[in-house]
């Protein structure tokens, strides 16, 4: 498409803004549709019949670590060799993550010579852009975060194995393997290799392995991932990696299922702390979930039918892209083959100029800068796409105006 003069981008963005737009993108979130398929799901648990497979009345107390036919289900979306090795939990795995951190601080590890929180500092890497979630849970705990590039194998493994082996307060590292939020790339053979094999000063270094976008693929066209936890073994650190993931982007956002996957002894180090909080998770949901997906096959089946519902949607984002910033030379952005995010990178140092334009016009956008630790985007330049929840016509449109607002950005640098 030839590029508009600024007067003529101008003129167009204030047609949007009087147009008197609410188009939201700013989180990755199922849409209705979506959420529409997993309904029969409600109607499998009734009054008369609520047990799990063994007969264990799921209206009590009990089963701390989850029912078995849930661990099992698990053990395969997790890619554990045992259900010794799988905790199942309540709906949200940022809870089993925030839970584990929390208890790192005020416990430690068993390798750890005092809890995390009594030590005089500690670090952990975000390679970034990132998840946002993840840098404020470190936040929130006092963690220093430092940031990591990202590359198109995942993060920089020259840049963190220099770092994890010369600073001992360097306690862990944020990972998303699969279809990374925003940038939607998937960790390389040989990054998951050196991360399970790297040389790290702290010997209680924990790789918090948030793979929330395992089976969220957008076409036949898969990514494949490497199994962290047997390559760690593999290497004899089998205590270095908690692997975590949920439902809460296959069934209800809300109401899901999440789990925690790590070697046996973590797992008893988690239960023993778990012990102390409840005295079981909601197992009439968990058996609501088993009887819907039966086993990881079904799970499988069932994010078909995602893919056929928000694989268009990306398709338009990047169509529009294509079409309106393509050639131009000011904008970059990926082309997932899952996950949630597409991550645009404007030109540097007008990424929440960019933002704030679209707001003004009703576009409402992830901040900018939330894709790095603290906020803080040193090239003000990521932008997270996030196109799940809006209708197609409403992506088409928030689009439209997006890519007015890059080229008016742009042009007023």
């Amino acid at each position: 498409m030839a590029s508009l003069t600024k007067k003529e981008l101008q003129k167009k963005y204030e047609e949007y803004k009087a147009q008197g737009l609410a188009l939201d993108m700013t989180r990755g979130k199922p849409g209705a549709e979506q959420l529409d398929l997993s309904l029969p799901m409600l109607d499998l648990v009734t009054s008369k019949d609520y047990k799990t497979l063994a007969g264990a009345d799921t209206r009590n107390y009990g089963g701390l670590d989850g029912i078995p036919e849930m661990k099992e289900i698990f053990k395969d979306f997790l890619e554990v060799s045992s259900t010794d090795e799988v905790i199942v939990g309540g709906n949200s795995s940022l809870t089993l993550m925030h839970d584990t951190l929390a208890r790192a601080m005020s416990h430690g590890f068993p390798e750890s010579k005092k809890p995390w929180g009594q030590q005089a500092k500690v670090k952990f890497l975000c390679p970034s852009p990132g998840y946002d979630r993840h840098f404020s849970v470190c936040e929130h705990f006092g963690i220093e975060m430092v940031t990591v590039p990202m590359t198109d194998k995942g993060p920089d493994m020259d840049v963190v194995e220099k770092l994890v082996a010369e600073d001992k307060t360097i306690k862990g590292i944020w990972v998303v393997p699969k279809y990374s939020n925003p940038t939607g790339i998937t960790c390389s053979k040989k990054t998951v290799k050196r991360l399970a094999k790297m040389t790290t000063a702290a010997k209680d270094f924990r790789i918090m392995w948030d793979n929330a976008y395992t089976v969220h693929h957008l076409s036949k066209e898969q990514d494949e991932l490497e199994n962290i936890l047997e390559a760690c073994k593999k290497e004899g650190n089998d205590e270095r990696v908690l692997i975590y993931g949920s439902f809460s982007k296959i069934s209800f956002a809300g109401s899901g299922v999440a789990g925690m996957g790590a070697s046996a002894s973590n797992i008893n180090w988690m239960k023993a702390h778990l012990s102390m909080s409840t005295i079981g998770p909601d197992k009439i949901n968990q058996v609501r979930h088993a009887r819907f997906f039966k086993d990881f096959k079904g799970v499988q089946k069932h994010m078909k039918k995602h893919a056929a519902i928000i694989a268009p949607k990306f398709d338009a984002v990047i169509e529009i892209l294509e079409k309106e910033l393509g050639g131009k030379k000011i904008a970059t952005w990926t082309v997932p083959k899952g996950g949630y995010f597409i991550s645009l990178d404007v030109p540097k140092g007008t990424a929440k100029q960019v933002v704030k334009l679209a707001s003004d016009a009703g576009v409402k956008l992830t901040a900018a800068g939330a894709t790095f630790p603290y906020k803080n985007d040193p090239k003000d330049e990521n932008i997270r796409i996030a196109p799940t929840l809006p209708s197609m016509g409403e992506i088409k449109l928030a689009m439209r105006v997006l890519a007015v607002c890059v080229q008016l950005a742009a042009a007023k640098k």
